[in-house]
């Protein structure tokens, strides 16, 4: 028999069909509201922690459709949004600040699906609905705390060293080393080009001094700009997480910019503020040899800086910081159990507890205060144009007394307010930004506008099937329904495949789906009307379907890899919607040739098989 598969190329046919629908089928359920519960590292979500939720809710007299662990998450489920909307102004209020509530959708999946690890496609933005910002980065402000942070290495290495300057301080992204001798110029010239290479070196005279100036090379500084935007990108997606918000999209764009998509985000505000918020904390010890009103006339004691506490009083502080933002691996807000004050606990990491056990050692008595530190942008108008500025705002918020010695767990005090105390241990525990940001462009993207865009989409999908449908039972019969049944399973694998990959679906992506439903069919065109062929020429109907399916065989594989060729290469070189469309492309045709060849190879083989046959339906 030529028209005649083997047995296992069956089961293997049947296998992937039963595969493709489990995976496939999830994409018909919709989505739960729900509230995401995910603990701080002083926290736990454990059996205690469901238990004393579930009861909240039902004093509120909140029901729940169900409730699931997943690995350091709970997730609630709701029957409606109002429901959810409720229970979000009432957990993270009871809560506190221990455990991080978040409003999702989660897919209403059944368990036994699950169980196979059976789940949607993510939707992005312009299908599920969220935020979109464009983010800008000041790198000038970058480049700056870099060379300020030269400053302290300069001085150190130059005191191991025992080269004797003047003064040194940084200026206009450089660092200044005022010296009185030509001498301990060169020496510290030399101990800086050995150590620091990274560094360039002038030195000038003015009058009696002489200035060796210390700027950052162009490698450098390149440096410090890639790591500020990769350092942003890392923090932007941890607070994200503290957000909740499923298969959020942060990338770069250029040189200074950050894209951040939040798909399904419903509180855009909160949002807005978490991800554009630079809010940081800096420790530094008081200057308790020096006159206050004598450095607010002009006389500032070298490496110590004037600042202001919140009541605007002047405070007088060292300039080195004994440790920063950077060093907070986790900050909890709550109340001080003595005054009954807001504060946030901190807990370092080991470099900064150390640096912090060093100094309370050796100044137990003496002051030590903590400076609030934040970028806020506002705009003006410059040649008609509003532009926005960055201002640094930094105050004193606490200034205490070293009782003891203490090193990786300790309070901060000072806050305004609960919600600030809350604000700022967020932001502590997600990370430091490397350089300011600010939102250049913001987009959002309502519920009702991406169930549109889904819509579209699926009519477009429709009428595209029902129309291909209806040309190929038209033009070739039987043989058309046959490729009829190939093209629906197609389209049951290629969503399986996109499932089993968990894939972001986007309106790119359902144009490629689209495109695939048009080509699909193309290889059994190429087949069919090479059967024809074979019969005009005489040939029986059992040789030419097989004539037909061998020979058209390499034209097909031919035309599906140049088309593949050069969806790899759109997702090579292109960026987020382009990827998208070329990732649903590729799956496409690989799931065409194998339905459009195999899978109706095998029902043609089925229906012709060990019959004597006198004309076929094509």
């Amino acid at each position: 028999m030529i028209n005649q598969y083997p047995l296992w190329k069956y089961l293997v046919i049947i296998v992937t069909l039963v595969i493709g629908v489990i995976y496939a089928v999830p994409n018909l359920y919709g989505d739960d509201p729900a509230l995401q519960i995910t603990a701080n590292r002083m926290a736990e979500v454990d059996t205690a922690a469901r238990d004393r939720v579930l009861k909240l809710l039902e004093q509120d007299q909140l029901p729940i459709k169900a409730y699931e662990f997943r690995p350091g998450i709970l997730l609630v489920r709701f029957n409606d949004t109002d429901t959810q909307f409720r229970a979000y102004e009432t957990l993270p209020r009871a809560l506190g600040d221990n455990y991080t509530v978040a409003m999702n959708l989660a897919s209403a999946t059944p368990e036994w699906l699950r169980r196979f690890n059976a789940l949607p496609m993510y939707l992005g933005l312009d299908l599920r609905g969220g935020v979109h910002f464009l983010m800008d980065i000041d790198m000038e402000a970058a480049v700056d705390k870099a060379v300020e942070r030269y400053v302290g290495d300069i001085r150190t290495l130059l005191r191991d060293k025992k080269v004797r300057y003047l003064t040194i301080t940084d200026n206009k992204q450089r660092v200044e080393i005022r010296f009185d001798e030509v001498e301990k110029l060169n020496q510290a010239r030399e101990a800086i080009s050995d150590e620091l290479r990274e560094l360039v070196l002038e030195e000038s005279q003015q009058g009696e001094s002489l200035f060796l100036y210390a700027t950052l090379s162009e490698s450098a500084r390149l440096e410090v700009t890639k790591f500020a935007l990769q350092q942003n990108i890392t923090t932007l997606r941890k607070r994200v997480n503290e957000l909740g918000v499923a298969e959020p999209v942060i990338q770069q764009q250029g040189e200074n910019r950050i894209v951040v998509q939040l798909p399904g985000m419903q509180d855009p505000e909160e949002a807005k503020r978490m991800i554009g918020a630079t809010a940081t904390l800096e420790y530094h010890a008081v200057d308790e040899e020096h006159d206050v009103s004598s450095a607010m006339a002009g006389r500032v004691p070298f490496g110590s800086r004037l600042y202001k506490d919140r009541n605007g009083r002047p405070v007088l502080l060292k300039k080195s910081i004994i440790v920063s933002g950077d060093n907070i691996i986790d900050a909890a807000s709550g109340l001080d159990s003595q005054t009954s004050q807001p504060m946030v606990s901190v807990t370092l990491d080991a470099q900064g507890a150390k640096r912090m056990h060093n100094f309370t050692k050796e100044n137990v008595g003496k002051g030590m205060a903590v400076v609030y530190i934040e970028t806020k942008f506002e705009n003006r108008i410059v040649n008609g144009e509003v532009v926005k500025e960055g201002k640094r705002l930094e105050e004193v918020i606490s200034i205490a007394n070293v009782k003891e010695p203490f090193s990786k767990r300790f309070q901060t005090t000072g806050l305004d307010s609960g919600a600030e105390a809350h604000k700022l241990a967020l932001l502590l525990r997600a990370g430091a930004l490397a350089a300011p940001m600010q939102i250049v462009e913001e987009r959002t993207i309502g519920p009702g506008a991406g169930q549109d865009n889904i819509d579209q989409g699926f009519q477009s999908v429709i009428i595209g099937f029902v129309l291909v449908l209806f040309f190929m039972v038209v033009w070739y019969r039987g043989f058309g329904m046959v490729a009829n049944i190939a093209l629906a399973l197609n389209l049951v694998f290629l969503v399986a495949v996109l499932s089993m990959l968990q894939a972001t679906l986007t309106l790119p992506g359902i144009a490629g789906i689209v495109l695939t439903v048009g080509m699909a069919v193309d290889a059994n065109v190429l087949i069919f009307e090479r059967i024809r062929e074979e019969l005009r020429n005489g040939t029986t109907p059992q040789a030419a379907i097989h004539a037909g399916y061998e020979k058209a065989f390499s034209t097909i594989a031919d035309a599906n890899i140049t088309t593949l060729l050069a969806a790899l290469v759109l997702y090579g070189f292109g960026t987020g919607p382009i990827k998208g469309f070329a990732i649903t492309l590729s799956i496409g045709i690989i799931t065409s040739m194998f339905t459009a060849i195999v899978v109706t190879r095998a029902v043609v083989n089925l229906a012709v098989n060990g019959k004597r046959l006198n004309r076929l339906s094509i």
